[in-house]
């Protein structure tokens, strides 16, 4: 019945028949809505959304959860284990028509932000106190796995050392936390500038990941757009995020210099402002 009605609604339906077949369909696809029945075979489906939800692919594939346990703590239970919502049965198709739409449509305006900032070149990811990470930017997850080859993003926690210089970051006001480390795995050739951006509620820390070896990209960005070694660092700084005045304090230039060099930029790459330069700039250090 559920089938139809929701195949009837233009939707693609794949059907699971317990949570290890779950498990073994979403390793090949990524689903826009998972309905999750509490009771299967085997492994439950609370257990089954929780390891849903360490998957770094699936994670933010909002689940849920359809079933007759209609108890207050059945009902907590669903959304500790990741759950966004929780459908009692007899279910109205109508109704739950409606709740997938709502869900999908917010799930794709969290996306689609985190695919901006990726393609943006945003090195991007939060974690939580332990150090495991709760969302991530494709590129960022990428520089780690560069400068510590071991990390695997599905199974393990940040690096050791992201983790012990953040454990003494946690809690810290976001002026405090505004240093960075260098850091990276001994061999590996890559190193991470790392920094706290802020701490969102009490178990969630944004950071910020750049490449920590800005000679290259330096060299890249003078090449391949036509730049002066100086108008390169300039717009290096500026695809990283950096306000004109941090630039000048970094590049030891005044704010007036700086602005020069940005008009020069601007009249080179021709586009009309800071943000376009910046998005050039990422998709031509991209393309390595």
């Amino acid at each position: 019945m559920l089938t139809d009605a929701i195949e009837g609604a233009g939707m693609t339906v794949l059907v699971a028949l317990d949570g290890e077949q779950a498990l073994s369909l979403t390793e090949r696809i990524t689903p826009d809505v998972i309905l999750m029945d509490a009771v299967m075979p085997g492994i439950d489906g609370f257990e089954i959304c929780r390891r849903l939800k360490q998957r770094a692919a699936v994670s933010h594939v909002p689940v849920i959860f359809m079933t007759g346990l209609s108890e207050t703590e059945d009902i907590i239970k669903g959304l500790n284990a990741g759950g966004v919502d929780y459908v009692t049965k007899p279910i109205s198709p109508d109704e739950l028509l409606a709740r997938i739409r709502v869900h999908l449509a917010n799930a794709r305006i969290s996306q689609s932000a985190r695919s901006a900032l990726d393609a943006s070149g945003r090195y991007l990811l939060a974690a939580n106190r332990v150090g495991k990470v709760l969302w991530a930017t494709p590129q960022a997850v990428k520089l780690i796995v560069r400068a510590f080859p071991d990390f695997n993003p599905e199974r393990d926690t940040l690096p050791a050392p992201i983790r012990n210089w953040l454990a003494s970051h946690v809690d810290r006001s976001i002026a405090a936390s505004a240093d960075t480390i260098n850091i990276g795995q001994a061999g590996s050739g890559t190193q991470i500038e790392l920094s706290v951006i802020s701490q969102i509620g009490a178990d969630q820390i944004l950071l910020r990941l750049i490449d920590g070896d800005p000679k290259d990209d330096q060299l890249i960005l003078r090449d391949k757009l036509q730049l002066t070694q100086r108008e390169a660092e300039v717009l290096l700084w500026i695809a990283r995020g950096k306000s004109n005045r941090d630039v000048a304090d970094i590049l030891t230039l005044s704010p007036r210099t700086v602005n020069k060099h940005l008009e020069q930029i601007f009249n080179k790459l021709g586009v009309e402002n800071r943000t376009s330069a910046a998005a050039l700039a990422a998709r031509t250090l991209g393309e390595r």
